[in-house]
């Protein structure tokens, strides 16, 4: 019986799965389902309504929003409890990995195609490979990085989104006291870069204006995703506050992937990700994103100046799991990558 591998990208608003069959270093996609998270009661559950009538498969693989230890994982924008055994368990005892969803999307992020990327800012051409830094808001915001080694190319997950959001300008200052009343003194960076975080941009800029929302667009975030109804209008131009709204956050994320840049020392670029990114790709070419990434202190201190650099990923041996490997050694790692389908959408800056 052929090998065949279960693959999924579970979060907070949406569980997408794979199934594929392996032939070397390439994958076949035999077909793959997208989910509503919260309409089932676990992990498991949806893995067998995906299956179905499948007998077996030999192994399987989550990238899930939130940190594992021990083969566990408490994620942070689900109320399910998920665990490898479990897991296999329901598998019929196949090798199962749960590992964090952005340590799977910067792995994702070397499969990605030059058509499926766009470059908000280049650098420099480097002839040995580096430190790639990654970041991606959607229901959250993740933080993740892909380094270089002479093993082959290794993710580090982290749970970045959550450290103390750095406000900067009197905008910037005002929008985090008025979280702080809301949420407490921790308010993080999640709070702003994600989904749930432009909505939270949009309230204060109507709070502090005093002036009410149109009712056309009360209306809509009443009945729809409110941070969707608000990023539409700001591309349309319909609505001053969420343009307003869409600038802030285009800016605060431009400003946390120049800080990711440094923590990593990030001289092979940043990949943007997330299922944002894709959907407000106007503004972040608009330039605000890569002016507030450009900037530190006062000093123009650019990605160019980082030396972050274009260059093939070579075809070395790497360290994720089989359905997260690169298929050819022509992906390049210096582009900003938009990739609307499959969840591991990747947006690099350089």
């Amino acid at each position: 019986m052929p090998s065949v591998i279960l693959a999924g990208d579970i979060g907070g608003t949406k569980s997408h799965l794979g199934l594929f069959r392996p032939d070397g270093t390439m994958l076949t996609l035999l077909r793959d389902r997208t989910y509503t998270t919260i309409e089932f009661p676990n992990l498991e559950a949806v893995v067998t309504d995906f299956l179905g009538d499948v007998s077996a498969v030999n192994a399987a693989c989550f990238g899930v929003p939130g940190p594992v230890v021990d083969g566990v994982s408490h994620a942070t924008n689900v109320s399910w409890d998920m665990r490898e055994s479990a897991l296999a368990a329901a598998l019929g005892g196949a090798a199962t990995r749960l590992i964090n969803d952005l340590e799977a999307t910067a792995y994702g992020m070397l499969h990605l195609n030059n058509h499926e990327i766009t470059m908000l800012h280049k650098g420099e051409i480097r002839a040995t490979p580096a430190t790639i830094a990654v970041i991606a808001a959607g229901t959250g915001l993740g933080e993740s990085a892909l380094v270089a080694t002479r093993a082959g190319w290794y993710a580090v997950a982290t749970e970045g989104g959550h450290s103390d959001f750095a406000p900067r300008g009197r905008d910037q200052i005002e929008l985090l006291e008025f979280l702080a009343r809301e949420f407490g003194s921790h308010v993080s960076f999640e709070r702003v870069l994600s989904g749930p975080g432009l909505h939270n941009i949009y309230r204060f800029l109507v709070a502090r204006a005093a002036a009410p929302a149109p009712g056309w667009l009360v209306e809509r975030m009443r009945t729809e995703d409110p941070s969707a109804a608000i990023s539409e209008a700001a591309l349309a131009g319909n609505d001053p506050s969420c343009v307003r709204a869409m600038e802030m956050f285009v800016a605060i994320y431009g400003a946390e992937a120049a800080n990711l840049a440094l923590k990593y020392l990030a001289l092979g670029g940043v990949y943007v990700g997330g299922g944002i990114a894709p959907k407000i790709l106007p503004f972040l070419q608009r330039g605000d994103f890569v002016d507030a990434s450009s900037t530190r202190d006062g000093s123009k201190q650019r990605w160019s100046e980082s030396r972050s650099t274009c260059h093939s990923i070579p075809q070395r041996r790497c360290l994720a799991p089989p359905m997260w490997r690169p298929q050819c050694s022509e992906n390049h790692a210096a582009r900003v990558s938009i990739r609307p389908a499959r969840d591991l959408t990747g947006a690099y800056i350089r």
